[in-house]
């Protein structure tokens, strides 16, 4: 952890779709998508894929005990932690989950309260010991969960809909846009207005350019469209992120000597990778 910053990000999950534990994404990691973003002694979470199990060890560590929860959605790899989140075992804690509100879903209690129910697994939300608080918000929408921080929020271009994220704090700014897809030859200009001139964009970049035709619809980018974005909104640094399942150590190494030649101090996310403005 950077002990001279008080405002950073750390990877706890970079892969999309489903968990790859293995020999060929042992560097990277193969856990799916969840990202913990610390603003001064306040813990914000993005995303309850895979990658959350591990940092709730370190949350109970050090004696964490109240978080929130951002989702950028509910599909299956970016909630599959969650159940398994030691965190929620414990009745000292709270938990705050916040998701943006879309007219054709239920709420994100109903939602978690069907995921976590038998058959599906034995432990329903109203079992768990921690203080679970659920919050819908307007997507568009801009609040403060916590003194000083200033979160932002869009509409992303993905099946089902997706969230995007800036959190401002301390007078620097760190972006979570995952799960997106971009338009052919022009930029999400939703994104750009997010993004403009933050210290940190991390991007769903699950495809490359060359591949890109071969998945219209699918409702991810590549890490090419990262860059152009950045470049386009004077955005510092961009972190790749939602990796293929099947991309191996040796493939997200060529990008990662490639995206930082083309944007300067960008990187291929990791697993226990820490990045701070």
């Amino acid at each position: 952890m950077p002990l001279d910053s008080d405002f950073f990000v750390k990877f706890w999950g970079v892969r999309g779709s489903i968990p790859c534990p293995g020999p060929d994404t042992a560097i990277y990691g193969g856990n799916t998508p969840c990202v913990e973003i610390r603003c001064g002694s306040n813990v914000l979470i993005f995303d309850a894929g895979t990658g959350i199990r591990p940092l709730g060890n370190i949350l109970a560590a050090d004696n964490v005990r109240d978080v929130d929860l951002f989702l950028t959605h509910t599909h299956l790899d970016h909630i599959n932690g969650f159940p398994m989140f030691n965190f929620l075992f414990d009745d000292k804690n709270q938990l705050k989950i916040w998701a943006g509100r879309r007219e054709v879903w239920s709420s994100i209690k109903d939602i978690f309260e069907k995921f976590m129910a038998p058959p599906i697994w034995p432990l329903s939300i109203e079992n768990l010991g921690a203080e679970i608080i659920f919050s819908d918000f307007e997507i568009g929408q801009v609040f403060s969960p916590k003194p000083g921080i200033i979160i932002r929020t869009v509409n992303l271009n993905h099946p089902q809909g997706a969230v995007g994220y800036r959190v401002d704090f301390s007078g620097k700014s760190i972006c979570y846009v995952t799960d997106t897809e971009h338009a052919k030859d022009c930029r999400d200009q939703n994104i750009l207005k997010l993004i403009e001139g933050a210290d940190i964009v991390i991007y769903d970049a699950s495809f490359t350019d060359e591949e890109y035709p071969n998945f219209v619809g699918w409702g991810h980018s590549t890490w090419q469209e990262g860059v152009r974005l950045c470049t386009d909104a004077g955005a510092q640094r961009l972190a790749v992120f939602h990796h293929l399942p099947g991309r191996s150590d040796d493939e997200l190494a060529i990008i990662d000597s490639s995206v930082g030649v083309l944007l300067p101090g960008s990187v291929v996310a990791r697993e226990g990778m820490v990045l701070a403005p």
